[in-house]
């Protein structure tokens, strides 16, 4: 068989890449003692190229890298190869990794599971997504850095989010089940770019202190303990309420049932806000939450400027919060919470009556959501990042009591 570099039947080599007549003459140049990028200046290529080509395709069996031109084009040859397989096929632990990451059950801390309801897409775009289910839902871009961090001894146990993305959207990369789509946040069973839609609600002011009056030490999250909110919104008036520290993004989720009375589909002019996520009930809700945590992570809470927010003031006196409202129509200035409240729509998908999930399966959530590794905390979890903060406030403070 002849080589590959005269075979006739071989396909033509493009301007991007080297040919075998080129490496003959990088042999060459080697050989007398020429530096990289004279080679490079002959050549017309960049010292780079040069500089891998030594490298990647130099015959390593002696012990050194001696570079030769046949070898060299035979090294190019195997790794031109298509299709490779995959890591995710031939590594059992590692694909065994990724989809207990993906796919692994929401529990709480007790761990007790939940599957969660079937919600079923609809509209326009179904086509492209599948159907959500619940699960821990590790995205890729977390898989591959964590990986690192649970595995810092073993080279093998490595890949990249790229490498998994592929796995799930291409045919014929099939490491990972095709099913396993839904359990990415998006639910989506192909790229598409995405779309954002503009939030519309009412707003209140009413002796309200503005973000702008926000200490700076809140802007730069150099202290723990402030916290942003909001309302995640379901069908039927629906809603849940979201909690997250800006340090260590640690999440809580705020349960409002429907009250007693409430009539699907029933309104009640200047009547008592029954859907479950009226000022009073919010408020309860807020302080119910926040009383919980020791008065270092009790500073601050910033919110938009929404109707259910109208008892502040009482809010500020039941948790000693700080409480600052947002700019209308400005949601970038609770940037944290935006991006988590866009995490959990993973669960509670837009279009679904979030009635149905009890306080038991908001706080599975939250479990799943606060041991995910997060990249603005070095691929340390928000769990994680909380633990370590309390235990140094412990030693602060056992320090400053001795």
């Amino acid at each position: 068989m002849p080589p590959t570099h005269v075979s006739p039947s071989a396909k033509p080599t493009i301007g991007r890449y080297l040919t075998f007549p080129e490496r003959e003459d990088i042999a060459i140049e080697v050989a007398k003692g020429t530096g990289i990028n004279a080679i490079a200046r002959k050549l017309g290529r960049s010292p780079s190229t040069i500089s891998r080509e030594l490298t990647r395709n130099a015959a390593t069996r002696g012990g050194s890298f001696d570079y030769r031109a046949s070898t060299a084009q035979w090294h190019a040859d195997r790794a031109a190869r298509r299709p490779k397989p995959s890591k995710l096929t031939i590594n059992t632990a590692l694909r065994d990794y990724v989809q207990d990451r993906l796919a692994g059950q929401v529990a709480n801390p007790d761990g007790v599971g939940f599957s969660g309801p079937d919600v079923v897409w609809k509209g326009r775009r179904a086509v492209y997504r599948q159907s959500r289910r619940w699960s821990s839902a590790w995205s890729p871009e977390q898989i591959a850095h964590r990986l690192r961090l649970d595995f810092p001894e073993d080279p093998t146990m490595r890949i990249s989010h790229e490498a998994i993305y592929q796995s799930l959207y291409i045919q014929g990369r099939g490491a990972l089940r095709r099913d396993l789509t839904a359990c990415l946040r998006s639910g989506r069973a192909l790229r598409l770019p995405r779309e954002r839609a503009r939030r519309r609600g009412k707003s209140f002011l009413a002796e309200a202190i503005m973000i702008s009056e926000r200490p700076a030490e809140i802007e730069d999250r150099a202290v723990p303990g402030h916290w942003e909110g909001d309302l995640i919104l379901g069908l039927g008036s629906s809603a849940i309420g979201t909690l997250v520290e800006r340090t260590t993004r640690f999440t809580m989720l705020l349960h409002l049932p429907r009250m007693e009375g409430y009539r699907p589909g029933e309104t009640v002019k200047n009547g008592p806000p029954l859907a479950g996520h009226g000022a009073e009930a919010v408020r309860v809700a807020i302080a119910k939450s926040m009383t919980k945590l020791p008065d270092t992570l009790r500073q601050s809470l910033t919110w938009d400027q929404g109707a259910e927010m109208a008892q502040h003031a009482r809010l500020h006196i039941d948790t000693g919060l700080d409480i600052y409202f947002c700019d209308p129509q400005s949601p970038w200035q609770r940037g944290t919470n935006e991006n988590t409240n866009g995490l959990l729509r993973q669960y509670f998908p837009k279009g679904t009556d979030l009635s149905w999930h009890s306080s038991d399966a908001l706080e599975a959530v939250a479990h799943a959501v606060n041991t995910r590794p997060r990249k603005t905390l070095g691929w340390k979890t928000p769990a994680e990042a909380l633990d370590q903060l309390l235990a140094n406030v412990h030693i602060e403070g056992v320090a400053t009591t001795g």
